[in-house]
């Protein structure tokens, strides 16, 4: 078969398209970026013109767009999206019922959701690993040995720049002071999600004076959504991530790789961004603990970075979510903490306990090898969609 792909800044195109060559099929790229990813007609247009000519199958794209929607409903091809961010604010438009597009996501609890809309063809997939290709690349890094080169690491976003921050000065005390209080309860709570049911009637009423809702065409998404996820759920992964990394570095040497200054963790050793094709695996790999915060966004499903960690034979130490417990075994495959204390505790026990750790991430490498590579993926997928077409 031959696939058309859309290309963005997704991490994982190259884990796609390897899986795609090892199962036999080709693939082209479209590079054409949408000016919106909900109603850019142009776009559309272009697609459809691109997908009329007989010459593929199916169009595949990292995450749903609407746009990508709309233009394979206009020629009935399939549009295939597996999504690694949850919730896609796009899918909540009446382009997701369209009867070509067939969604695979992550996150178990979104899946339930859209599936209890009546979306036709919508499927829960876990998320992949590429252990050949972490190491190939580790293979290929600097000769620095086996040597451990960071203590603890954590490689992601701070969302430093979040609408919240903005937002905060133009609300009232008493909205700031509630929605201060839900986003520090929020960070309390490990593995669930409070910032939808703190978002009360009353509460939303008020916010509609401050909030101005943009919606796209066909858009069904609403003010407690937009700003639960948009707003509320950036910046507590951001009052997460700070606070977890403040109280590490009191206690030990702590490295991070983003993409801002953070002045605001003066004991933190800010790397800068690390570059996901060749430092990251690296880095994994040679890090005595890697860190995992997962955004409250994500409601039970595993993120990119587990997988990435682990096929990188990295000893991992992650946040809780239900579906991490369901596909791997705590303490075999990784470590859970579930607040600031277990995981000062933990670290503290899993640093000075070397062969230990490395039991836990060579079992956890074999985990992700036996049952979550892209080539497993990737089969799941092209048999649940052409079984149906």
């Amino acid at each position: 078969m031959n696939f058309l792909l859309y290309q963005w800044k997704a991490y994982n195109y190259c884990d796609i398209t390897e899986a795609l060559q090892i199962l036999g099929h080709t693939f082209s790229f479209t590079e054409k970026i949408c000016k919106n990813d909900d109603d850019d007609p142009e776009t559309e247009e272009y697609l459809v013109q691109l997908l009329s000519t007989g010459d593929y199958d199916a169009l595949f794209s990292i995450n749903y767009f609407t746009v990508l929607a709309n233009a394979c409903h206009r020629v009935s091809i399939p549009y295939i999206s597996w999504n690694y961010d949850a919730p896609l604010i796009s899918m909540y438009n009446e382009s997701v019922f369209h009867p070509t597009n067939y969604i695979f996501t992550f996150d178990k609890a979104n899946y339930w959701e859209f599936h209890a809309m009546g979306v036709p063809h919508i499927y829960h997939l876990p998320l992949a690993g590429n252990c050949r290709r972490m190491d190939e690349q580790i293979s290929h890094a600097p000769q620095q040995g086996t040597a451990i080169t960071e203590e603890i690491s954590f490689i992601g976003n701070l969302y430093g720049r979040n609408e919240y921050d903005q937002l905060k000065r133009h609300l009232p005390d008493y909205l700031t002071g509630y929605f201060d209080a839900a986003i520090w309860a929020q960070v309390q709570v490990s593995g669930g999600n409070l910032l939808d049911t703190m978002l009360t009637p009353s509460i939303l009423s008020q916010l509609e004076q401050y909030f101005q809702l943009e919606k796209a065409p066909g858009s069904f998404s609403d003010l407690g959504l937009i700003f639960s996820t948009t707003v509320l759920g950036f910046k507590a992964a951001r009052t997460e991530r700070e606070y977890y990394l403040s109280e590490l570095s009191r206690k030990y040497p702590v490295s991070l790789y983003t993409n801002a200054p953070t002045p605001e963790l003066p004991l933190v050793k800010n790397c800068g961004m690390a570059d996901y094709q060749t430092t990251t695996p690296f880095l994994y790999r040679n890090s005595k603990i890697n860190l995992n915060f997962t955004i409250p966004n994500i409601r039970t499903g595993i993120p990119l970075r587990v997988f990435d960690v682990l096929s990188a034979k990295g000893f991992l130490m992650t946040t809780y979510r239900p579906e991490i417990v369901e596909f791997f075994q705590p303490d075999k495959d990784l470590v859970i903490f579930e607040d600031a204390r277990e995981l000062l505790e933990k670290v503290e026990y899993y640093r000075n306990h070397e062969e230990v750790r490395q039991s836990i991430a060579e079992h956890g490498y074999q985990t992700v090898q036996e049952r979550a590579g892209y080539p497993m993926r990737l089969t799941k997928i092209l048999n649940e969609v052409f079984s149906l077409c």
